[in-house]
Order: C-alpha cells, then structure tokens, then sequence
C-alpha cells in the first residue's frame, strides 16, 4: 500500500494510507466510441493554448481546452471549492509544485501512477521529481516547469572595483562587504522578507526539507540545521550592513537594478524576463552564474517557482489526461513548444537541452546561459512540502519581516524557530498526527 497522509478533521488524526489512496479513485479510458474524448485544463502559463492546439490537431480522438485561469492561489481555491461542491473541477489542472500536498489531502489530485506517470521518473532530476511523488510511490503530477535557482551579477560594477563573481557562499560574504564598503550606496543583493519560496529554496539548495513522512505522520523540520545556517547566514550579512534588508519587487529594489545600487540578485533561471522588464537598459551589463556553493565539491541547487501538470479526482478520463499531460511534458514537440511559446523553463531534463539552445534576449551576449541553467536543474536537492504550506510561507513573511527590521542575526535564528512552531502548531490543530 502507498503510504500517505489525508487530513481527517480537527477531531481525529490522518493516517499515511487513507491520504495517498485517496487520489485513487477510478481512472477513465480513452476515447468514447461515440466520439472524441474531451478534456478541460485549468492553466495560467501564457500562451498555453497554443501549445495545446499542437496536441489537438495530432490527435482527434482527445481534445483538449484550456481554461485560462489566474495563476497561483485563485486557481487553487477554485478547484477546491468544486471538489467540495462534488462537480464542476476539470480534467487536468496547473499546480505549483508546493500546492500538491494540500490538494492531495483535499481529494482534489488523482494518483497517477497506474495510469504510466510512474514510469516518467527518469525524465526529471531526483528533486524535482521528489516534489510530485510526496516522499512516497504515488504519483501526482507530472513536472511541467522548474526554477532552478541562478545567480545575477553587474559585472561592470564588481569589474570597477576589481572584484569577481562568488562561487562559494563565502566569497559571495566577501564580495558583497568589500563592494559595500567601496560605495556605501551599491549592495551585493537584498535579503526579501517577503518571498518565502525564495527562502525555501535557498534552504533547498543547503540539504532542508522542510516537512517529511514518517509512517503515519508529518514531520516538520524547518528548525533543522540547513535552514538555521542559511538564516545565520543572511542575517549576519543584513547585520553586519554589507546586504540591503528590503524586499523585492519594490519600485526602490527595481530602481536599484536600473541605476546600478543593485549589483546582483540571488534569483531562478526565469530572471531574465523579470531583468528585461524592470531594467531595459541594462542589457548586456549582467552575467548569470552558477549559486554560490556551500560546499563546492558538491555541487547543490533548489528551487524557486515552477509547476505541475495534474489530473484531478472528478475527471472521468484519467488515461486520456495522463496521455496528453505525458507529451505536454516529455514529448521533444511540446517541451520545445513550452520553452518557446509559453515562456517556461521546461521541467524535463533532456528534452529541455535539446529545446533551448539559444539565450533569452536580456542574456543574448552570454552564450552559455542555459548550459548553466541544465547544471542547475540537475543538481537540485529532494525537498518535501506539506499541507500546510500557505502557513509556513505566511509565517515566514511575518517573522523573517521582524527580523529584517531588526537587523540582527538573532532575529534571524528567532524566526527560523517561530516559523517552526507555528507551522507545528497549525498541523496539530487542524487533525493531522505531527512527529
């Protein structure tokens, strides 16, 4: 039996298989005799249409539409209120990858690994994979989309004062205190209180996993090892002034990155976009790099953004869904088709090789961008998210914003065990047996 964990109710505890069998209902065929099987997708990526519309015209026995829907949490909240109504969700869905647990244990997501999905392992990296699968031989979603993360320097700014771009952490707490204190007014990068996956993979990339599955239980340990040293990290630097402590995605952070105050940024391999649409002007004067390395022997990587192709519970199609979510994914047509239609970082690891093979326009000068962003994938650590991830990331937004305030590698630590005991506390509560 597939172990998992389904919430029961305030009043009782979840047990491993009642969850993970709970994504089992009854799977559909193929096409119907009396026509062309018909499924709905709920997706936001841009332009996902058009990738779809390749999939139709091939094969008129399944056809596919897209419900373009808003991304992130609307869409979420939406399936979930059909699967509670009973009716009304569609056939395939587009869920982030630290969405997947609470929508497995709302009965929201099939598990389709009878349906062939088992078999797609090997298309992906071992971290990427790990997010779809829940620690256990379920599967729930087939990797649509990753974000590796990447570095992002001015090199025309550390050229000026002689510095180079940082492969270790240490070097990057080097680099960034003696560019500071060469101009007061230019920061290495930013510590963000206010993007919590952002944190979470750089916790990744350290070896964190933030929830675990231990027989019938949940285990939290977002107060462990990897997540206190990243915390220290960044909070010794915010302390010591060497790194800004506002968040992103400010007018003041995007005027940092037009003027130059900004001299990099700890980011994910779609930066680029973000780059070319906040700072036009500063084309050509970055360079991406590898993340710096805590160790660097061992190459290791998280991480920030991406997105699944699942199947849900209510669709009557299950076989014809995870044929079509297997070519949108794996086919070299449709990897090609997401990387150059609909804008994504291909989650699959070969395919999106051979599919990007040309830099984004922002890094046109830089030959080797993807070769780097394909390092990246592959060396992505395992990380587990839980059911109540939306906790965790609120109250890291909370505590993590304290202690930017604050400006204190003791505030730092304090929010790491906060975040624990909040996202514990939260589990017990709403029923769920917690180690």
């Amino acid at each position: 039996m597939r172990s998992s964990f389904r919430r029961l109710g305030v009043a009782t505890v979840a047990t491993a298989a009642l969850l993970l069998t709970a994504g089992c209902s009854g799977a559909g065929g193929g096409a119907a005799d009396d026509g062309p099987v018909e499924l709905s997708y709920w997706a936001w990526a841009p332009n996902l249409d058009k990738v779809v519309d390749l999939w139709n015209q091939d094969n008129p026995d399944i056809q596919v539409t897209v419900n373009k829907q808003d991304g992130g949490d609307p869409a979420i909240t939406k399936l979930l209120t059909a699967i509670k109504a009973g009716s009304g969700a569609p056939d395939l869905i587009q869920a982030e990858y630290q969405k997947i647990p609470t929508l497995v244990s709302s009965d929201a997501l099939a598990d389709i690994s009878d349906q062939g999905a088992a078999d797609l392992e090997g298309d992906f990296s071992e971290g990427t994979w790990s997010s779809v699968t829940l620690g256990g031989d379920g599967v729930y979603a087939i990797p649509q989309d990753s974000g590796p993360m990447m570095a992002y320097y001015r090199t025309d700014v550390l050229d000026q004062y002689g510095l180079s771009v940082p492969t270790t952490w240490d070097e990057y707490a080097d680099v960034a205190t003696k560019l500071h204190a060469a101009d007061p007014t230019k920061y290495l990068g930013t510590f963000s209180a206010n993007d919590a996956g952002w944190f979470a993979g750089l916790t990744q990339q350290a070896g964190a996993s933030w929830w675990s599955i231990d027989g019938d239980s949940w285990g939290v340990d977002i107060e462990g090892g990897p997540t206190e040293k990243v915390a220290s990290y960044w909070g010794g630097l915010v302390e010591s002034g060497a790194i800004d402590n506002k968040p992103m995605y400010t007018p003041e952070w995007n005027a940092g990155l037009n003027d130059g105050s900004q001299v990099g940024w700890i980011s994910s391999v779609w930066a680029p976009g973000v780059l070319g649409g906040n700072a036009p002007d500063t084309a050509g004067k970055w360079t991406a790099a590898p993340m710096p390395q805590w160790d660097a022997s061992k190459p290791a990587d998280g991480n920030w953004g991406g997105s699944t192709t699942a199947v849900t519970t209510q669709s009557e199609h299950k076989e014809a869904a995870v044929e079509f979510a297997t070519w949108l994914n794996t086919d070299p047509t449709a990897v090609a088709a997401l990387a150059d239609i609909a804008g994504v970082y291909p989650a699959a690891t070969d395919a999106a090789k051979d599919a990007l093979t040309t830099s984004p326009e922002f890094f046109s000068q830089q030959d080797d961008f993807y070769d780097i962003a394909a390092e990246a994938s592959e060396s992505v650590n395992p990380f587990t998210y839980g059911p109540n991830v939306n906790v965790a990331f609120s109250a890291y937004n909370d505590e993590f914003a304290k202690a930017a305030d604050a400006k204190t590698q003791a505030a730092f630590e304090d929010a790491v065990t906060a975040m624990q005991k909040i996202t514990v506390d939260d589990l017990t509560k709403s029923g769920f047996s917690v180690e």
